[in-house]
């Protein structure tokens, strides 16, 4: 048996350009990372083989041009109507900006092979424009760049069409990164190449360049020479800009009284969207004059104006690069509170900024359970707890990270000095010193167990519902060390996107009947099969009498969906893919129906009725995987199933040894069998695991997080 059958692909959404930067390598450094080369050499050998037969056997990456111009022929081939390659870049570009991304990109790639077939130079290089733009307002930087630059390769008939859209991408993409110097560049290339239609659009994109690259003359220069605009939501931006103008002309005082202004102003149905933004700007006015309780009322204001805002992609900020994004208001809420001392208020808001992430990710283009948008306040949880939980919670802020600790009786809050850029890094590090077998992951589990754990002054034995926030949901958290043990040796270990939706799925399901429902090796085509995953099923249906299991062709997406309603145990071993460019349609690769792939997206998932449905164990690779913002939320799967009214999910952060894995759900389902909690039978799984000598390396037992419901109990 291989010992990689199953794996992701696409890379973590969450890999960002210029990993290896100078602050990124001084925080590793600075918490000792960073092995010497004689370490380096020194590796788990059977986890490094593995590693090494995990990268060989990754799926290229689907989104290059060639894979997406045979993506593209295939798509066009199926529509019954079709369109000119130029029809499909302005469907491209209206779903776009409709915040469609995925649906946006195989618009483009109906364009893409259409203009390979006519070998039409213009509709290749608007294409590539359109796919540089959608990978732009996603947020996969390093593909909006890929495109943009593929774009000047070819002659445009009408230049101002194709080089100003994708100098101004090129100058965007360097916003984003930090390069203002650089972005201004581009934005001066993208001016000079763009119509007068196009023109201001560009300039309020180098307004904001200028201002953030600290040359506030300039700015205030290209802001004198730019016409009102005609649309109420672009003159409340453009207003915005030159309140933030203001701040950087170091005049928080008329900055304060413009952005109070704007507090009253009519902006047709996203009033409350441009108020919330004026207060905080008067928050961050009131900041700069050292009127922190000013500040904090500011603060409460932005924040009470959260749920009315529409959940909606903004195209028209990205077009003025702004690129706002509203956890950064939930990120001041945070702050200022932490600030002041009021540990409740701060962890509060922390999850209050979760719900309203989920809503964002998804946008109403999915139905949400209400339960996915409320939240449990402080009190309430405390009275939940039993008296050997904790619930251990970060939030990851720019300048720090926080965590709160919070029991039955009380809430304790410490501050980590570790910069998120920094925080980036350091998991990365571990993460991929756990995945390429080294034996620097301990050493490495050692330094980050000791600086996010050990000031948390946890005892061992106490149960742990760990909420991640921002790159800390890639961390497997039971692989940390402490004291020279692994966290999972000493404490049972669940995570939640929320522990509000965990709470409420706790006591919605406490027990269940002990019914498992198994997919197993769907049939696709040879390149799929799993004949580890047959196994695995066949063993596990052997544990519970009563079973329905579906195999290869039977494995389909619409038998799911028969099923989901009322299968209280479902176990999916399957390949996975999450999309890192839109999380709805990540995937599971389920069998051909009718001849034809039939593959089960996180958006359809969100649309079962899952309450009947207590475990869903996806034994498939990097399943636990999805896009984060800016401030947080991975949906992909886990949210899609917790949301979909799954109470628990088991899923992967990197692919699985076929090996470990059958241990290790062995173990897990036979503990589940015999009463026990899961939580503690997902220990149980990952220590059967971890107590082989030759699966002893994190990267055979740690792969699997149980998230979401962490009591469920399976029996009559």
């Amino acid at each position: 048996m291989a010992w990689f059958s199953r794996w992701g692909w696409e890379r973590p959404a969450r890999r960002r350009a210029g990993f290896a930067g100078a602050i990124g390598l001084a925080g590793i450094l600075l918490l000792g990372f960073g092995p010497s080369a004689s370490a380096q050499q020194q590796q788990a050998p059977d986890a490094e083989a593995a590693a090494s037969k995990m990268e060989q056997a990754r799926l290229a990456d689907t989104d290059t041009l060639l894979a997406l111009t045979s993506e593209g022929a295939v798509l066009y081939g199926q529509d019954a109507v079709k369109l000119s390659g130029y029809q499909y870049c302005s469907q491209a570009v209206a779903l776009a900006e409709a915040g469609e991304f995925r649906q946006s990109i195989r618009a483009a790639s109906k364009a893409l092979h259409l203009a390979n077939a006519t070998r039409d130079p213009n509709l290749m290089a608007m294409a590539n424009r359109d796919l540089a733009i959608v990978y732009s307002y996603s947020g996969q930087l390093e593909k909006a760049e890929e495109f943009a630059r593929e774009a000047l390769k070819h002659p445009a008939r009408d230049p101002r069409l194709v080089v100003g859209p994708v100098q101004k991408v090129l100058g965007d993409v360097r916003t984003r990164r930090g390069d203002f110097s650089g972005a201004v560049i581009s934005y001066d290339e993208a001016l000079a190449n763009s119509s007068p239609r196009y023109a201001p659009l560009v300039q309020a994109s180098l307004v904001n360049a200028l201002i953030e690259s600290g040359d506030a003359a300039r700015a205030r220069q290209v802001l004198g020479t730019m016409a009102p605009p005609k649309d109420a939501p672009l003159t409340a931006q453009l207003d915005r800009t030159r309140a933030r103008l203001l701040l950087a002309e170091n005049k928080p005082a008329e900055a304060r009284d413009m952005y109070r202004a704007l507090t009253a102003r009519q902006v047709g149905v996203d009033t409350e969207y441009y108020r919330l933004w004026a207060w905080d700007g008067v928050a961050r006015s009131e900041m700069a004059l050292g009127q922190k309780q000013a500040a904090a009322e500011a603060v409460g204001q932005a924040l009470g104006g959260v749920d009315k805002v529409r959940a909606k992609f903004r195209s028209e900020e990205f077009k003025m690069g702004l690129f706002s994004d509203l956890q950064s208001v939930f990120e001041r809420g945070v702050a200022v509170y932490s600030d002041a001392g009021d540990a409740r208020a701060a962890f509060e808001v922390s999850e209050h900024s979760r719900s309203r992430a989920l809503l964002d990710a998804v946008r109403g283009r999915a139905k949400i359970g209400d339960q996915s948008a409320t939240t449990v306040d402080l009190a309430t949880l405390q009275r939940t707890l039993a008296a050997d939980e904790r619930v251990v919670q970060f939030h990851s802020l720019p300048d720090r990270l926080v965590v709160w600790v919070v029991s039955p009786t009380a809430i304790q809050e410490k501050t980590i000095a570790v910069k998120r850029e920094e925080l980036n890094e350091l998991v990365e590090t571990f993460r991929n010193s756990i995945v390429r077998g080294r034996r620097a992951a301990i050493t490495n589990a050692d330094k980050l167990g000791a600086a996010l754990l050990g000031p948390l002054g946890l005892v061992a034995g106490q149960r742990l519902v760990v909420v991640p926030h921002g790159p800390l949901h890639y961390l497997p958290f039971q692989a940390l060390r402490l004291d020279g043990r692994y966290l999972i040796e000493t404490h049972p270990v669940s995570v939640a996107p929320s522990i509000s939706i965990a709470v409420q799925l706790a006591q919605r399901t406490p027990r269940v009947n002990a019914s498992l429902t198994a997919f197993g090796n769907p049939r696709i085509e040879d390149k799929y099969d799993l004949p580890g995953a047959e196994t695995e099923v066949k063993r596990l249906a052997q544990l519970f009498p009563r079973n329905t299991v579906y195999m290869g062709a039977a494995a389909t997406k619409t038998q799911f969906r028969d099923v989901a309603a009322r299968s209280p145990l479902m176990h999916v071993a399957a390949h996975a893919e999450a999309d890192a460019v839109d999380p709805l349609y990540s995937r599971i690769l389920l069998a051909n129906e009718g001849g034809k792939q039939n593959f089960l997206e996180a958006h359809e998932i969100l649309g079962l009725s899952m309450e009947g449905t207590a475990l869903v164990t996806l034994s498939a690779c990097e399943s636990g995987l999805g896009r984060i913002a800016q401030g947080d939320e991975v949906l992909g799967f886990t949210r899609s199933f917790l949301s979909a009214g799954s109470s628990s999910l088991i899923a992967s952060l990197w692919p699985v040894s076929d090996d470990a894995t059958a241990v290790l759900m062995g173990t897990l389902y036979g503990e589940l069998a015999k009463g026990r909690d899961i939580q503690r039978a997902m220990q149980a799984g990952q220590l059967a695991v971890l107590k082989d000598p030759k699966m002893s390396h994190p990267f055979f037992w740690a792969p699997f997080n149980l998230i979401g419901n962490w009591r469920l109990t399976v029996g009559s």
